[in-house]
């Protein structure tokens, strides 16, 4: 469809990533992420698990389904029944994130979220990202403190302590990125429309594995851009979540 705005694209791709996890519990951490899981459930993945973020089971409609206490959700984390796409203040090649602090931990420039849930997310079950704004300050050479696990710390653990972790993808206002490379860095997995190897090479802050083709974002059907802007998101709030109009 030709008249798909780059957020739109992003809320595809953002679902692409529960494609094949089956019966699990969904925990998108934004909107565009919110709205992928959502359309993911009503078009590919119907045995998909949606939360209220508290402790109601919920359809794609918003709608009640069940109960799930918050004690409840550290056993489906645990047991690895959890994908979940969080967001990240920093990332480094190998997937850890930061989103406590920016500088020293000590006297931090900038104090963020804390530590939160991060770490028991990325090594208890699958994590994927969503970063709206793909730039050389997100994407660093180091974060300033590891929140999130990366896959050469994961690695240092060793099994059984690493066997649920796995981060899936990286979906920016730019494109869709990966660990698929044989040190687990990141890969340049697609290009949204519009968008350039230069410039995502340009706006990550370390070297990004790049194949001779880089093949584009899947575009929306026309089904699934009905679904998005008449079912999902008719007020268009998509929009406002990244910089980019049209792809």
């Amino acid at each position: 469809m030709s008249d798909a705005s780059r957020a739109e694209v992003c809320v595809v791709a953002c679902a692409e990533a529960w494609r094949g996890d089956g019966a699990i519990l969904a925990g998108p951490m934004a909107l565009i992420p919110r709205l992928g899981a959502r359309l993911a459930q009503l078009t590919f993945a119907p045995e998909l698990v949606l939360s209220d973020g508290e402790a109601t089971l919920v359809n794609s409609g918003g709608e009640s389904e069940g109960w799930l206490p918050y004690r409840a959700v550290f056993q489906v984390v645990a047991a690895g029944r959890r994908h979940v796409m969080m967001g990240a203040s920093q990332l480094d090649r190998y997937g850890n994130q930061n989103i406590s602090c920016i500088g020293d931990w000590a006297r931090p420039d900038s104090q963020l979220l804390g530590v939160r849930g991060a770490p028991g997310n990325t090594i208890n079950h699958v994590t994927s990202y969503w970063v709206p704004r793909h730039s050389p300050r997100t994407f660093v050479e180091r974060v300033d403190m590891v929140c999130g696990i990366g896959y050469d710390r994961a690695a240092a653990l060793g099994a059984p302590a690493n066997r649920f972790h796995e981060i899936r993808v990286v979906v920016t206002d730019l494109a869709v990125l990966d660990f698929a490379t044989p040190d687990r860095s990141l890969r340049l997995r697609s290009l949204h429309p519009g968008v350039t190897v230069p410039e995502v090479v340009r706006a990550t802050g370390f070297p990004l594995a790049v194949a001779d083709e880089v093949p584009p974002t899947r575009w929306p059907t026309t089904d699934e851009l009905a679904l998005i802007r008449d079912r999902l998101d008719p007020q268009g709030l998509r929009e406002r979540e990244i910089r980019c109009g049209p792809g």
